[in-house]
């Protein structure tokens, strides 16, 4: 029995939101486990895999775990790709992530800018393990003749996001906190500035696009799935107070780091082939996160 398309990371944000005949989450195979991912690959024999799995987090996390943040991602991404591989997988797309980029390198960021310099300290052993997939996959190519392709989008969120207090990546952390702040009566407090500027992706528009590249595009290098639109987290952080009607203070705490200022990107290449995409704009996206999230309360992912 062959399986049309399979989606690792099925349970979560942009995996949630794809169209796929099977989805699979860290319950139903150990991605770590190199016999698990051979056995699971060779049951199902998928014609395509859209690999979003992935152990992810916030500045905090990244800097913190650096080498779960390594093992972890390195081996997920190896395993998929060689499972899929020795199953005779057609066609296959993984996810990068903005991570892997220069910390050092001209503005705007493009697919070539990938391995010309370090990335981050805060995020550079993910970025590693990530940018290893890229080789992996040109490898690959290479050597098998195998169409496998990667994407790299920016800032994702949206609904079924990992809204980790402590740990996650800056919208769902911000809506969380800012939520409990909220029906506690309390302040809020930010790490950092609010300098920073970033490009944020609603996860739908992420799983539109996904399901188009896995179908139509096919060149060694990566594409970007951005907006080009910087927002900085100020103005973030000033969009989700008022969707969540916040009243109480807005701290920000200028002792705890930033992380990058700013990494602009490149959607050209997406451009030429999408021109008339259309972006959910952040506003927009941000209120159907929030509104899902105070639907889905407390029942929402937070580990």
């Amino acid at each position: 029995m062959y399986t049309k398309r399979l989606v690792t990371g099925g349970t979560g944000m942009v995996g949630a939101a794809i169209t796929a005949d099977l989805k699979i989450g860290s319950r139903d195979c150990n991605l770590t486990d190199w016999n698990a991912v051979r056995d699971f690959f060779e049951a199902k024999k998928p014609q395509q895999v859209i690999h979003c799995a992935a152990k992810v987090g916030g500045v905090w996390a990244n800097m913190n775990q650096k080498g779960d943040f390594f093992r972890e991602n390195i081996l997920m991404n190896t395993f998929v790709l060689e499972a899929a591989r020795l199953a005779k997988v057609p066609k296959l797309l993984a996810f990068l992530s903005t991570c892997v980029f220069p910390d050092k390198v001209e503005y705007p960021l493009t697919e070539a800018h990938i391995h010309n310099g370090a990335p981050h300290y805060t995020n550079d052993a993910y970025a590693y393990a990530k940018r290893m997939t890229d080789i992996q996959i040109r490898a690959y190519r290479e050597q098998y003749g195998l169409k496998y392709v990667s994407v790299i989008p920016t800032n994702i969120y949206g609904k079924n996001d990992l809204f980790d207090l402590e740990n996650g990546h800056v919208v769902p952390s911000l809506i969380h906190r800012c939520f409990l702040a909220r029906e506690k009566g309390e302040d809020l407090e930010v790490w950092g500035t609010g300098k920073p500027l970033r490009e944020f992706i609603f996860a739908e528009d992420v799983a539109r696009l996904t399901e188009w590249a896995i179908e139509n595009y096919d060149e060694a290098e990566p594409i970007i799935f951005s907006t080009s639109e910087e927002t900085s987290i100020k103005e973030l952080a000033e969009m989700v107070v008022e969707l969540l009607g916040f009243k109480n203070k807005l701290i920000w705490r200028s002792d705890r780091p930033d992380g990058q200022l700013r990494k602009p990107s490149s959607h050209d290449k997406l451009k030429k082939y999408l021109p008339d995409f259309q972006f959910t704009p952040l506003y927009e996206g941000l209120k159907q996160t929030i509104e899902w999230f105070e639907h889905n309360y407390p029942n929402v992912r937070t580990h």
